[in-house]
């Protein structure tokens, strides 16, 4: 699945950990989920999109 994590938190300056801490998983969940090599579970999808302020939709596409 395709998806802008990477560049959303970038544009918040804020590093793979620190962006694990505030989804309450582990750093290397959000790099996998960065680098396509995981797909998010739907509840953490909707916490992805709640702590951004947009849609899952605006955040992962499906390829």
């Amino acid at each position: 699945m395709k998806n802008r994590l990477k560049e959303l938190r970038a544009e918040r300056g804020w590093g793979q950990a620190e962006l694990a801490e505030r989804l309450d998983v582990a750093r290397q969940s959000v790099n996998a989920i960065e680098t396509g090599k995981y797909d998010p579970s739907l509840p953490l999808a909707f916490k992805i999109a709640r702590l951004f302020g947009q849609s899952i939709e605006a955040i992962f596409e499906d390829r």
